[in-house]
């Protein structure tokens, strides 16, 4: 139940970073819209102002000083708007970036998390195998094969038969290798044997 509990909980914590990370990555999009949208009127405005230049000189040329005047006047209002424009633009650069940070942070931080619940789920999974617990296994299976072998002597001995004498496990295992060790070297001389045999023959 605490294995249970413990996944439920980290899960729903990875769940929520996921929420965070969609929530500024809404925002981010929010502002580079805000931002692509303040370029694009800037250069409506910048147009506006081009124009505007151009009506003016337009009206001093025929004459009519109040139009050109009202066409310059009209100028200054559009370069005010640029400026606002322009802020516009540098703020949402710079928020931007600070949600970009905030995005990589809140990434790392979910990596970290999954990368954490991954090895603790591994561990519970070893453990269930068996994992740290091979020792303890070993352990068992050594008792109960020392059990078997003591009630052998017992029946042995009580049928009249003549019990041998029994040695600890690790002395029967360094036995075993050394078993192992003869019968390797008796293969590698058989073989170089057959070697020389075939060289001769050659």
């Amino acid at each position: 139940m605490e294995i249970n509990g413990g996944d439920t909980v980290m899960k729903e914590a990875i769940r929520e970073v996921d929420r965070a990370i969609d929530e500024v990555r809404g925002q981010s999009e929010a502002v580079m819209a805000r931002r692509l949208q303040a370029a694009r009127q800037q250069k409506m405005v910048e147009a506006k102002i081009a124009e505007l230049g151009d009506k003016a000189k337009f009206a001093v040329q025929g004459g009519r000083d109040d139009l050109a005047e009202a066409a310059l006047k009209r100028q200054i209002d559009f370069e005010g708007e640029i400026a606002k424009l322009a802020e516009v633009q540098t703020g949402s650069t710079d928020e931007e970036a600070k949600l970009d940070d905030a995005l990589a942070s809140l990434r790392s931080r979910k990596a970290q998390m999954e990368d954490a619940l991954n090895a603790w789920q591994q561990a519970n999974r070893d453990a269930a195998l068996g994992g740290d617990k091979g020792f303890q296994v070993q352990r068992e299976v050594e008792h109960k094969v020392e059990r078997a072998e003591a009630a052998f002597d017992r029946a042995m001995g009580g049928s009249g038969g003549v019990n041998f004498t029994r040695a600890d496990a690790d002395t029967i295992n360094k036995v075993a290798e050394l078993d192992g060790m003869q019968k390797s070297a008796s293969v590698a001389e058989r073989l170089a044997a057959l070697k020389a045999s075939a060289s001769k023959a050659a």
